[in-house]
């Protein structure tokens, strides 16, 4: 007797979905480390230019203006590409567009260097987002054919919110170190390096990305994910998290600032991005019983209510804290809306709508950081602090609302325990 009530736990927890063995499937480290390589340039990106672009033009509100057009050119984009990359391959997609982002990506320090007006500054901003690589949503389609209907499904989904944060710790980091210790254009130079270097060996990895439906099934098989009515009210819910990312990176920044510690703008901000990556490892390592609709909205007025206490903080160590609070409360929201992209969105969708989400928080961090740059040069005190409670209650309102449409009206979507996974965020 005891040898079977033995044998039956060590089957029940070998049969556990857990990050070991989600990285014991076969043909994942393939993608993974260079897709890790591929998308970390993404959590530069707008720093940098904030960055860069106060220092030539001594405005914030110039800076979030700029990096604003190259969000909102993502944001426009992405889900072009990810259908794209749905119907002709992602290796196609990949080579044209890190060569072209990485062109656009110089043009624009150049011209910031050689104090360009600002106009010239937008027109290069364009193509420069409009070319972001869509590296995580195509991770997330590749977790999707590698592991189809797994349990471990709902453990990627984690892993890849957790590898998201990752890069928002490291990323922010890396470039407010390299644009205030080496030089303000140094940021821009090396997420443009690593852009090309990292989409280039992605692109190389054939073998695990997703097939490509024949040209006959096309009108059946790439429909757009924007169809889908769960996907738009996910879309909204994301654009709030978007306004997380963007009002924080303009307000840590001008609060760093204006203490006199400029450097301190990375530790602040990879304080909030470790918040939402150890709240990501945990959120993995639970077996949700819970509905993931529900999940969403009791995670989002979690998130609502922490990021409203933001402008009210006047110190480091209170917005560190609060930060922290902050970060872990983004993880479970963007984690449970990717699960609920596999559970609403065809097969042959799924990288454009995961796209879509990626666009919907770059969409939500270029309007942020455009009205936090405006609050903080008119304003100050924290004043930009109030975009991200602004947005996220917002979202929080339509969220509420149309819930009932991220309930999946397929049988054959219910499966227990959740999908493919963004995000970032990515993001930045």
């Amino acid at each position: 007797m005891a040898t079977t009530v033995t044998s039956s736990k060590n089957s029940a927890a070998a049969s556990r979905p857990g990050y070991l063995q989600l990285l014991r499937t076969r043909g994942a480290w393939t993608f993974l480390l260079p897709g890790f390589a591929a998308r970390q340039p993404f959590a530069m990106l707008t720093i940098s230019i904030v960055l860069l672009v106060q220092h030539t033009t001594g405005s914030y509100g110039a800076a979030g203006a700029v990096a604003a057009v190259t969000g909102v050119s993502m944001a426009l984009f992405a889900p072009y590409t990810g259908r794209l990359a749905d119907r002709y391959g992602q290796r196609s997609v990949l080579l044209p567009g890190v060569l072209l982002h990485t062109l656009s990506g110089l043009t624009l320090t150049a011209l910031a260097l050689a104090d360009a007006p600002l106009w010239a500054l937008f027109v290069a901003a364009v193509p420069t987002g409009a070319s972001v690589p869509q590296v995580g949503p195509m991770v997330r389609a590749r977790w999707g054919v590698t592991l189809k209907d797994s349990p471990l499904m709902t453990t990627a989904a984690a892993f890849e919110s957790v590898t998201d944060e990752l890069t928002f710790v490291v990323g922010p980091l890396l470039a407010t170190a390299l644009c205030t210790a080496v030089h303000p254009a140094a940021g821009l130079v090396t997420e443009a390096a690593l852009t090309l270097i990292g989409g280039l060996l992605f692109a190389a990895q054939r073998a695990t990305q997703p097939s490509v439906a024949p040209r006959g099934h096309a009108r059946v098989q790439h429909a757009s994910a924007l169809s889908v009515p769960g996907v738009r009210v996910l879309i909204v819910t994301f654009l709030g998290i978007g306004s997380v990312f963007g009002g924080m990176q303009v307000s840590l920044a001008a609060f760093s600032e204006s203490i006199g510690e400029p450097g301190l703008n990375g530790v602040l901000y990879g304080v909030f991005a470790a918040g939402n990556m150890v709240s990501g490892i945990a959120c993995g390592a639970v077996v949700w019983k819970t509905a993931p609709h529900r999940r969403l909205v009791a995670g989002y007025t979690a998130l609502a209510l922490a990021a409203s206490g933001l402008w009210a903080a006047h110190s480091v160590l209170v917005l560190a804290g609060l930060g922290l609070l902050v970060g872990m409360c983004i993880a479970p929201a963007l984690i449970t809306g990717y699960t609920l992209v596999e559970r609403l969105v065809p097969a042959g969708a799924r990288t454009e709508a995961f796209t879509w989400l990626t666009g919907a928080v770059a969409l939500g961090q270029a309007a942020a950081v455009t009205v936090a740059g405006q609050l903080e040069d008119h304003y100050g005190n924290g004043a930009g602090f109030l975009v991200p409670a602004g947005g996220t209650l917002l979202a929080l309102i339509t969220l509420v609302a149309l819930r009932s449409r991220l309930v999946s009206r397929s049988p054959r979507r219910t499966v227990a325990r959740g999908v493919g996974h963004r995000v970032p965020v990515a993001v930045d």
